[in-house]
């Protein structure tokens, strides 16, 4: 078993790496598609780490600091559950038919253990891709478009007379929530202004 690399961290952090990540292992033809899917999950976690400073920023303009606490949590609680529950199967998924053949030479039974779960994700992985075909060619067989949805939308939607009451509704509550906030402004102290 290969020594944990990631998540890479500084030697003065206390805390060791917990997986083994290494793309070479990866077979050629699919090692650029799982970089793709690495970087996409990076990106989601620099936008954990930007939306923190803005809700930070936001909360020192006068807003609330709710935001900002949901942004610690989210960057703490998202980022590492997105890459063990996201990334890694997507990681693992490249490399597990890989794991599961090789596995032959060394002991029979062991690599028929392992391709039970193998095959199960293959299945799981294209009955799912089966599916949203067939949604899609059947939403797509009924004549239905962005364009249709939206007709139905503005035609059929707004002759509902509870539709129409809850939009109402909606309208007075945000003119009021409107004409109250223009009239607050954020608290300062004197030395801030």
């Amino acid at each position: 078993m290969a020594e944990p690399n990631f998540p890479p961290l500084p030697g003065f952090i206390p805390l060791k790496p917990c997986f083994y990540q290494d793309f070479d292992e990866i077979p050629e033809q699919h090692r650029s598609m799982c970089k793709k899917m690495y970087h996409l999950w990076m990106l989601n976690s620099a936008t954990l780490v930007v939306n923190l400073f803005g809700c930070f920023a936001w909360m020192f303009g006068g807003g609330g600091v709710t935001n900002f606490g949901l942004a610690i949590i989210w960057l703490i609680m998202f980022t590492p559950c997105s890459y063990v529950c996201w990334f890694r199967p997507i990681y693992k998924a490249f490399n597990g038919w890989l794991a599961t053949i090789s596995y032959f030479s060394y002991n029979i039974l062991i690599a028929l253990i392992m391709l039970v779960p193998t095959i199960m994700f293959t299945a799981v992985a294209t009955l799912s891709f089966i599916a949203l075909t067939r949604i899609h060619n059947s939403y797509r067989g009924s004549g239905g478009s962005m364009s249709k949805a939206q007709e139905e939308w503005t035609t059929g939607a707004w002759k509902n007379p509870q539709v129409q009451a809850a939009a109402q509704q909606a309208a007075v509550g945000a003119a009021a929530g409107a004409m109250q906030d223009q009239y607050a402004s954020p608290p300062y102290n004197d030395n801030q202004m």
